[in-house]
Formats: structure tokens, sequence, C-alpha cells
């Protein structure tokens, strides 16, 4: 009789902790998942929790702390509307004061009690017949009824695969996870990729290496840079008058709108960018040889441009190597391109931006029946708004397929989360257990979405970029102003969505159609 008792006992004690429940799952602590949870504490909902697999919150800007690490929009507007910072220092922030930036806000709203740091999502999966999402992560297990993924589009970096990198003596690394610990003085660095990370790091590693070789497959767009400092009168004056900082605010977005046009409608409105690219470059390099490998072969605004006043002097550096050719392999003491020649290297960084399209987290979703949604997507993100998905009940995307404008990245999260906030308030309504946006609804926005980016830069530019995905689809932008998807996501249409729940609703029969339930 003991011996069954210590038996039940020890079966017991093996048994998995029960999970935890909560309303609300919020995968991720940067701009979004900190967005949400700082909005969901304004509309009085306590019952959520953020799940961040680092140890601190900040997302991107707590991951990229390489050298010159900086926001190319102003922090007046790369902020939240309803948490502004007087104190910023610049114009455009760099990387340690939007990261404090962001400590501050899971700090002054009382996030603290919600955070689940260092707790990694490792599956997350629907249950249809419990009505809920089971989230698995490295410290245990959650149920919510509503799961929010705020990943964001740069959390998983892309590395080049080349062939031989495994066999280099020397040191490599991505921009996303800088060796602060590597001293590169006076040595031999190879930077791989000319986009944003790239145009920020070079200047920085310019004067410290002994011999700065940049591997560019594409010239990237460069302006001038704006960037000033923001003390004294400009700082005292924001601080004291609250009302001088909207009104900045709104200004900035304003101008960002004026230039929709020239990127959705008519890309000839932005010949003038071009023009002043064209004579950034022209004053700050004089060698002809250089300068024609630096000049865009495609259309301004194509790929994604970028502001920098030391750039171009970094690269005109007599210790500064600009390589074209393609890189054929790599060996333990360099680079080998494919007209042949060896560029010696001890340090290799990679900036070859993020993995966007087949995000390792795509996989760890799983919606009705059980499919992932790397398996749905195959490479070609949808969603309706960027924000729901069909097959994936009760889940939000923020910053999801076709939700960017050209504008803050912040001011389309803030558009989003007031997307779902409007869709909790109409299921407490309609005591709806899940929502999920009908297929011919999504596919109708995706279509429209093709349609008004078809003449977009992005598209007739005349150049690859993240923003297409393998099948030249762009997968990124919004075709139209930030005040047109704002206007579509302040209030949710239940007809667009399946509802299960009290009252009148659809369901699903689970054969691909819907009936009436009650």
């Amino acid at each position: 009789m003991a011996a069954t008792r210590s038996r039940t006992v020890t079966r017991a004690r093996n048994e998995p902790p029960p999970a935890h429940r909560v309303r609300v799952a919020i995968i991720g602590a940067g701009f979004g998942g900190l967005g949400m949870a700082m909005r969901l504490k304004q509309a009085g909902i306590d019952d959520f929790v953020v799940l961040e697999r680092a140890a601190e919150v900040g997302g991107t800007w707590q991951v990229n702390t390489y050298p010159g690490a900086q926001c190319d929009i102003p922090s007046i507007l790369y902020s939240f509307s309803f948490a502004p910072n007087p104190k910023w220092t610049r114009l455009y922030p760099l990387q340690p004061e939007i990261h404090e930036y962001l400590r501050d806000c899971a700090e002054n709203f009382g996030l603290g009690p919600h955070l689940r740091l260092g707790h990694e999502v490792l599956d997350a999966s629907w249950d249809e017949r419990a009505g809920h999402w089971t989230i698995v992560t490295g410290h245990g297990t959650w149920q919510a009824q509503i799961l929010v993924g705020a990943m964001g589009p740069f959390s998983e970096p892309a590395t080049a695969d080349l062939p031989g990198l495994d066999s280099f003596q020397g040191k490599v690394f991505h921009t996303a996870a800088w060796n602060h610990e590597h001293d590169m003085s006076g040595g031999r660095v190879a930077v791989i990729g000319t986009g944003a990370s790239a145009v920020q790091i070079i200047p920085r590693l310019q004067p410290r290496v002994g011999a700065l070789t940049v591997f560019q497959r594409t010239p990237t767009w460069i302006l001038p840079h704006p960037d000033r400092s923001m003390t004294g009168r400009s700082r005292r004056m924001l601080e004291r008058f609250p009302a001088v900082q909207r009104m900045a605010r709104t200004g900035i977005d304003l101008f960002h709108e004026s230039l929709v046009p020239g990127f959705v409608y008519r890309p000839g409105l932005l010949t003038w960018m071009d023009l002043l690219g064209r004579a950034h470059l022209r004053r700050q390099v004089r060698d002809r040889e250089l300068r024609a490998k630096l000049t865009p072969a495609y259309k301004f605004g194509c790929k994604r441009p970028t502001f920098s006043s030391t750039y171009y002097p970094a690269l005109a550096a007599a210790n500064t190597e600009v390589v074209t050719s393609g890189i054929r392999e790599v060996r333990p003491d360099g680079i080998v391109t494919a007209d042949g020649v060896t560029h010696e290297v001890d340090t290799i960084v990679m900036g070859t931006g993020f993995r966007t399209t087949d995000n390792p987290a795509f996989g760890r979703l799983r919606g009705r029946g059980g499919r992932p949604l790397s398996e749905v997507w195959d490479g070609d993100a949808s969603a309706y708004l960027g924000t729901t998905i069909n097959g994936f009940p009760n889940l939000f995307f923020l910053l999801g397929p076709n939700s960017v404008v050209y504008t803050s990245q912040v001011v389309t999260i803030e558009a989003q989360v007031t997307y779902v906030l409007s869709c909790l308030r109409a299921m407490d309504r309609r005591s709806l257990t899940s929502i999920e946006v009908r297929g011919d609804v999504q596919r109708k926005f995706v279509e429209a979405v093709d349609r008004g980016l078809r003449g977009s830069v992005w598209n007739s530019g005349g150049c690859d970029s993240y923003y297409l995905n393998d099948a030249g689809r762009n997968h990124v932008f919004f075709p139209g102003f930030n005040r047109r998807f704002r206007a579509r996501t302040r209030n949710v249409d239940l007809s667009e969505y399946h509802t299960t729940g009290q009252g009148k609703a659809m369901r699903h029969n689970g054969s691909g159609s819907t009936e009436r339930s009650s």
C-alpha cells in the first residue's frame, strides 16, 4: 500500500506544472510589444504577459549595439505619441538613448510585473477545442485567449552563406551581434554589405583599423545627414511647452506624408532627391572611378535610402577599398572574389540584413489544424491590414506584411495597437471567444495592395530589395498615406471576421465553410 502511494506521489511530482492563464500574451518587448502593453494598461486591462527572450526590453534597440547605431527617423516621431520624451539630446537619436527611452516607458507604465524576460517562445499553438493559445517557453507554459506577435521584422539576422566561411581563422560576427570584446584597432577588417547598418558602422571603423575592405553588391542612395543637437534652448522649449513637441511631431509626420505620392504613385516626383544624392556624392568623392562604383543604377527610393555625412569620406580614405566583384569563397586568411583576387583580412563583419521572409519564429506559430505560419505563408507573407491572418484565430501581428507606411514604424505600431484594442472591445461587447479574418477579406486586401504598389518606386524602380520576396511581391509596404492606414485600423468591422461565442456568430464547421452558432 505504501509502495503504491509512493509511486503515485512520484508520478505527480514528474507532471509538468500547470499552465499560467492570461487573457493576452505578447511575444516581444520592443517598440511593438511595449506599445501594446502600455495601451492595455491605459485601457484598464491588466490580465496580460509580455514574453521576451532577451534579458532586457528594447527589441531591435537592445540587440543592435554596433558603433554608430542610430535611428533614421527624428526622435520626436520615433517615439510613442502617448509617451512623449522632451529630453531627447539629438534630432536623430543614437541606440543608447532609444534603449533608455524604452526602459523608461516600461517603468513609467508599470510593466514590470507583466514582463517575463529570458522567456523565449518555443511553440505557440491554437487549441481549437479550448479556444485559446498554448504558448510554451523555456520557463513554463502559458494559455492565452489572445496572442500578439510583436517579434518585429528585424529580429533574426541574415548571414551570408559563403563557401569556406567555417575555415576562416579570424573573427566573424553580424552587426546585430556585435563583438565588443574584439579589438579591431590596426587590423584588416572586411565589411560585407552596404545597407543602413554598414553605412553607420563604416565611418566608425575606418579611422581605427589598419585596412578596411568593403564588399558592395549594390550601392545605396545617401543623403546629407540633417542630425543636430537638441540641447540648450530647443530642449528647454520642449520641456516647458509640451504643445510645441506635439506640433513638431505633426510637422515631421506631414513632411513624410508629402513624400508618399512620389514613393507610391509617381516616382518622378522624387527626382529632386535623386539630384540631391548625386550632388552629395560628387561633393564628397572626387575620385571618378570610386564615384562610379558608388552611384546607384536604380531610382531613388527603390532600396532603402539613408543619411550620412561621413560614409563617403570613409570610403574615399586611403586605408579603404571598395570591392564590387562578387565573393567566390572564404579562405582561412581572407576572402576570394570572382575575379580571383584574395583580400587578406582578420575580421569579417556581416552587414547583411535580416530574415524578413523566413524568420524562424514563423515556424513556431501554429494555427488552425496545427499548421505552422511558415507553411501557410511559404515565403509569401500576407495578412489583413498587416495584422490578422486567416487560419489563425485571435492572433494579431504588429508590423506584419503590408503594414508599413512611409514614416516612423512607431506610427504603424500605434495604428495596429488601436485596431487590436478595438477587436478586444468588440469581443467583450458580443461575448465572443474568438475572431478570425475571413479568407476572402484577406485575399481582397492583398489584391488591392498589389494593385496599389504596382507603380510604386519599390516595385518599378529597377532594384532588388528586402521589400520584395523571391516571387517579386512587395510584402512590406501599405500603398498609401499613413492617415488612410490609421483610418482603416481605427475600428474593427466584425462582418469581415468569423467569430465564435455567445449570440449570433459565424463558426467554422471544419470543412472550410461556416455555419451559424448561437
